[in-house]
């Protein structure tokens, strides 16, 4: 897949997770979020007492999307969920969840809930 239709696929694979975070009944902060240290955050949501950062990873297969979650990616993630939480005070007493979200070639989603723990 060229970089064109790969940036579109994995635009819509973040829909479709964002969909199913709404359907689940939780709010999405942020977008797409930015730190200043070079970590994005695909999504962010908020349910109940818990904030959500969100890695969406679309491949072929779902076995082919979690390979591609790297140990250097979650590492700039949680610098990156530091800082958000930092800049948030209505989240810093919140516990957090890192959730690797994977869409398949067929759409199929799974979350993996808990995959990495925040220090």
């Amino acid at each position: 897949m060229g970089g064109a239709m790969s940036y579109h696929a994995g635009l819509a694979a973040e829909h479709q997770v964002e969909a199913h975070y709404r359907r689940g009944g939780s709010k999405i902060a942020a977008h797409r979020w930015r730190g200043r240290y070079g970590g994005e955050i695909d999504l962010i949501a908020r349910e109940g007492d818990k904030v959500i950062f969100i890695e969406v990873k679309r491949a072929q297969t779902h076995a082919w999307a979690v390979e591609r979650v790297t140990q250097r990616q979650l590492e700039r993630i949680c610098v990156s969920a530091d800082e958000f939480v930092a800049a948030m005070p209505d989240c810093a007493t919140l516990d957090r969840r890192f959730d690797v979200a994977l869409v398949d070639a067929q759409g199929r989603i799974e979350i993996l809930e808990n995959a990495y723990m925040f220090d």
